[in-house]
């Protein structure tokens, strides 16, 4: 973890000096308070240019050639910080050595709000796709300038410009041939995009520069940082939510060995200590001293789903087309399907390293939005937005928002306490468990039927849903801020807009039916703190639609993978990924050995991004409760592939994912608490419940927009599983997790 020495000297023998300066109408700045992303400057730009159009904002080139890449999307485990890389690396010829790439500090990327929603690639991609192609033609420009020749018979060659007669200068060279503006210039709206026909990087697997300090115990996330002088802390949580602290014995604890720090504000605790295992000691002393009174009692779990739908509600109607109450002609399905809380269950509890120097505080945090997280850091500490410094440090688990940004605010409190010296804060796993905002608990319903022809006619669906978008910018969002003896409420639940969605996302089924209905009962507050969990609502969506569609192939008598064909009408790309599935697997060709089912999925994720259809065998075994999945069979459509194995990785890990959620994952709370604070009271898949064989195929569009597909096989997953059960068993389980109860004897 390298550190940025920001003195003067060392800014000056950078060799380069950048003035940045707004050209945004006072309205338009005002609304960019540091809590969100910046307004649209130019909506005709690619991706997040759109938004940060200058590019020097993106791509960077020192007097003496170095390149430096920014991208404000970060890394969470799915290889984007390679594929961003390949991106700019194939417009600007250059190799992976070749670049220094920096992804997620406020003090030096741009803005792009959250990495979240399988958004990565579509928005920071398809910026750095048409900035560097630009810049690549600047290069080209002010070279020629030099030589006083064309710019179209100077080319870009491994970091060097090269003239029509072998001359050639490194690119920052190239650069003073350009007029004193360089690269801080707005991006134009065309750009010189290399054919794909000429990819050298883009489309081609390549080793993701994350792996290996994670293979061979190297430095590779933020609870590996270990700075000099560096404090160790540990937090000591209430029993449960609303839980007000009587007593705690302080003191005592100062006298523990190599206790340098006692933090108590309100109902906030937490210990500083010289060594870990010492703070993690004096944590447990602190503990079992404190006394606490109170507390909100949560509700049964048995009951949630009927607590859920008698919430106060705000009823949004996303689709009402023809006349859904009309008599239908034919035979219907009706069904309710529930989903449990899940929990994020991060393999590595949540960490962040801060520190005070001065008036700067800096915080090493692997959140998912460094800028939103700031604003929230600047409200709960006091300090002024541009006094704080958040830089992103990959963790070890997220796909969410778990408690990364919690610990970070507690690492920015305790940092104060100590100015000058880093203060290392980690969660124990009890306290990750009890405290994350878990994925909702949610409620749907769905009533279709077909018309005399066998075609479906009619569908009426509803959801129940808490909030997926809990995330801060508001520094009430975060845990710590409860705590304090002025605690900071958090902003009131808003529920997230369609296309995009929460936990309606993917409720619009594709198919062609003319009478249609689908509601969204949004629910402001519920028992449980809750927010985004990979995929949101699309997980049981997905898997509620899919499953109805089964039913009615079965009602009308025809395969389910043509019932699926048949309603989509003009939708290649989808029909493309579903038949490629549906060969890869053999559909139709055999049916299921005794104890087996076969079982199909499909979605496009949020309808907008990746298209995927999953294909599964899995074995039953009705009297051990057990599910063994033989073999899925995977195709995808994400556009433009730039690592096919980056790709592949993804779909698989989703496709795991999304099988432990489905057949195992619920948690388990009640009127005493929650109870799920280890891996046997909350268990996951284990290595012998990962599918026996996954073939993915990706179908490759050169040239068309990158689609996001980090969250998109998680419901065609979920959706196979359950229509798999149903095809194994003769009886379909309406329930998540599937595998929740047991199978009657």
């Amino acid at each position: 973890m390298n550190e940025v020495n920001q003195g003067r000297r060392a800014f000056l023998e950078g060799g380069a000096l950048v003035l940045a300066f707004a050209l945004l109408p006072r309205a338009a700045r005002a609304e960019f308070n540091g809590m969100g992303v910046p307004p649209v400057a130019n909506a005709k730009l690619a991706g997040s240019l759109q938004r940060t159009p200058f590019l020097d904002a993106w791509i960077r080139v020192a007097p003496d050639g170095k390149v430096t890449v920014f991208s404000g999307k970060v890394e969470l485990g799915t290889g984007v910080r390679t594929a961003l890389a390949q991106v700019a690396l194939e417009q600007l010829e250059l190799q992976p050595g070749d670049i220094e790439f920096v992804q997620g500090d406020t003090a030096r990327t741009p803005n792009e709000g959250f990495t979240a929603g399988s958004h990565t690639m579509a928005d920071s991609g398809s910026a750095l796709l048409h900035a560097s192609s630009q810049v690549a033609a600047l290069l080209r420009q002010g070279a020629a300038a030099q030589w006083r020749v064309g710019p179209e018979t100077v080319f870009l060659r491994a970091g060097r410009a090269v003239g029509p007669d072998g001359r050639s200068m490194h690119y920052g060279e190239a650069l003073r041939g350009l007029d004193a503006a360089g690269l801080h210039r707005a991006a134009s709206e065309t750009s010189p995009l290399r054919p794909p026909a000429r990819y050298r990087l883009i489309g081609k697997p390549l080793a993701r520069f994350d792996i290996p300090a994670k293979v061979t115990g190297g430095v590779a996330y933020v609870q590996d940082m270990r700075l000099p002088g560096m404090l160790h802390a540990r937090v000591v949580r209430p029993p449960r939510p609303g839980a007000k602290l009587v007593r705690a014995d302080l003191d005592g604890i100062r006298r523990l060995p190599g206790v340098r720090h006692v933090v108590r504000d309100g109902d906030y605790l937490a210990v500083l200590a010289d060594d870990e295992w010492r703070a993690v000691q004096a944590m447990n002393a602190l503990a079992a001293n404190a006394q606490w009174q109170g507390g909100a009692p949560l509700p049964q779990a048995d009951a949630i789903h009927a607590t859920l739908q008698g919430l106060p509600a705000q009823h949004i109607t996303i689709l009402d087309r023809g006349k859904v109450n009309s008599p239908a002609a034919g035979p219907g399905v009706s069904a309710r399907y529930t989903k449990q809380y899940v929990m994020h269950g991060s393999i590595g509890p949540s960490c962040a390293v801060a520190r005070l120097d001065g008036d700067m505080l800096t915080v090493w945090t692997h959140t998912q939005g460094v800028y939103p997280l700031r604003a929230a850091l600047a409200e709960l500490t006091g300090m002024p937005l541009d006094k704080v410094r958040c830089i992103h440090t990959e963790g070890s688990g997220c796909y969410g928002q778990n408690g990364a940004d919690d610990v970070a605010a507690d690492a920015a409190l305790l940092a104060r306490a100590v100015p000058g010296a880093p203060v290392r804060v980690q969660l124990m796993r009890d306290q990750e468990n009890l405290w994350e905002p878990y994925a909702p608990a949610m409620v749907t319903t769905v009533r279709a039927a077909l018309d005399g022809q066998g075609r479906i006619s009619h569908w009426d669906y509803a959801l129940w849903s808490g909030s997926h978008n809990e995330r801060p910018g508001n520094a009430g969002k975060l845990l710590p801020a409860w705590l304090l003896a002025q605690p900071i409420a958090p902003s009131p639940s808003q529920p997230m807009p369609m296309p995009e969605g929460g936990g309606d996302r993917n409720a619009l089924p594709l198919y062609a039916i003319p009478n249609a209905r689908v509601v969204n009962h949004f629910l402001p507050v519920t028992p449980l703190r809750s927010s985004a969990m990979r995929s949101l609502g699309a997980h049981i969506n997905i898997t509620a639609i899919e499953g109805t569609m089964d039913q009615l192939a079965q009602l009308a008598g025809v395969d389910p993978v043509r019932l699926r064909l048949d309603h989509l009408g003009s939708e290649p790309r989808a029909r493309a990924v579903i038949e490629k599935a549906a060969a890869r697997f053999g559909w139709g060709k055999s049916k299921p050995a005794p104890g087996h089912g076969y079982g199909f999925g499909f979605g496009q994720y949020k309808n907008i991004m990746a298209y995927v259809a999953i294909a599964l065998e899995l074995a039953v075994d009705q009297d051990k409760n057990t599910v063994r999945i033989v073999r899925v069979a995977c195709a995808a459509d994400c556009g433009q592939v730039v690592n096919p194995d980056g790709a592949r990785n993804q779909l698989e890990g989703g496709i795991i994912q999304s099988a432990s959620w489905t057949l195992h994952e619920q948690l388990r709370y009640g009127p005493d608490g929650i109870a799920s604070m280890d891996w046997s009271t909350y268990p996951i898949l284990r290595f012998s419940g990962v599918p026996e064989r996954i073939d993915v195929d990706l179908l490759d569009q050169p040239g068309l927009p990158f689609l996001g597909v980090a969250e998109a096989a998680q419901g065609p997953m979920a959706a196979a599983l359950a229509n798999g059960l149903a095809n194994a068993t003769g009886a379909r389980r309406h329930d998540l997790p599937l595998l929740g109860r047991p199978f009657p004897a």
